[in-house]
């Protein structure tokens, strides 16, 4: 992996947003923005973004406020799902950008659904990995992490014990949502921003709001997604099952569906030649 462009920083009325843009600034294929999940951040997408250049496609893969965000978010920012969708989309209003790959992972897969609903009009496309979908928002096995996450106090005891590296990348931690080891070194910046009393109240705010009955309600008017919509979908994912990836599939107008063998939640650290593979397929 080549070496992580430069931060960038950007004012959005939810407050300052970090995002690492790569590729080429002048190209004639459509830009990515990629969406990442809960207690990571846009160095989840590295691989597949230089990847991505290669092949001259510009990306930017900004730090949602979910947990892992370098700032705080101003106090009165939505951080709803919805919210943090409308944050995704003044973002790209900001950047000025058009005709829009929309890439998606874990809760940023509910995100881009979210967008969808919100403002299709800069999205030309979508690509959609492993994630949340009509009522598993989230899936069973992570009720008592979202629950927990609405504590912030609760959050502050536990933060000091993910100092460990071997208890993030255990099986209650990071561990069952990549098949390859973790970088420590990432995994400790992922969860090092828990120490701000700040950022866990934007975090607290993102698991409050976090409804399943809201991407259900979503999930009914998929069918109007005009642009074309790539699912792929790793096949060893403890949290989200295949048939759930083909049910999300099934629910846009224009949709193909791909399995990854051993692919498990975070296909993009794993597997990034098939999904840089599957965002080039769209454009």
């Amino acid at each position: 992996m080549e070496a992580s462009p430069p931060l960038e920083v950007i004012d959005l009325p939810q407050g300052q947003v970090s995002y690492r843009a790569a590729g080429p600034q002048a190209s004639d294929r459509p830009p990515v923005v990629f969406l990442h999940g809960l207690l990571v951040d846009g160095r989840l997408w590295a691989a597949v973004a230089d990847l991505l250049a290669q092949h001259g496609v510009r990306s930017y893969a900004p730090a949602l406020p979910l947990g892992a965000h370098p700032a705080p978010m101003r106090p009165d920012a939505d951080l709803t799902p919805r919210g943090v969708a409308r944050l995704a989309l003044d973002l790209i209003a900001a950047l000025d950008l058009r005709d829009v790959t929309l890439v998606g992972n874990d809760t940023g897969g509910a995100i881009a659904q979210f967008v969808l609903d919100t403002d299709p009009a800069p999205i030309g496309r979508v690509v959609l990995t492993n994630c949340d979908a009509f009522d598993a928002f989230p899936p069973p096995p992570l009720v008592p992490l979202i629950r927990a996450l609405r504590h912030p106090a609760l959050v502050a005891a536990m933060a000091p014990g993910l100092r460990s590296a071997r208890l993030r990348h255990g099986r209650f931690g990071f561990g069952p949502l990549a098949s390859q080891p973790f970088d420590p070194e990432l995994t400790g910046s992922w969860v090092r921003p828990l120490a701000d009393g700040r950022i866990r109240r934007d975090l607290a705010k993102v698991a409050r709001g976090i409804d399943p009955n809201d991407l259900l309600d979503v999930s009914t008017r998929l069918k109007q997604t005009a642009g074309p919509v790539r699912v792929l979908w790793g096949d060893d994912d403890g949290y989200f099952p295949v048939d759930l990836g083909r049910r999300l599939a099934g629910a846009f107008a224009d949709a193909t569906f791909e399995t990854v063998a051993g692919g498990r939640t975070f296909l993009p650290l794993d597997h990034p030649d098939r999904v840089a593979a599957a965002i080039l397929a769209t454009t």
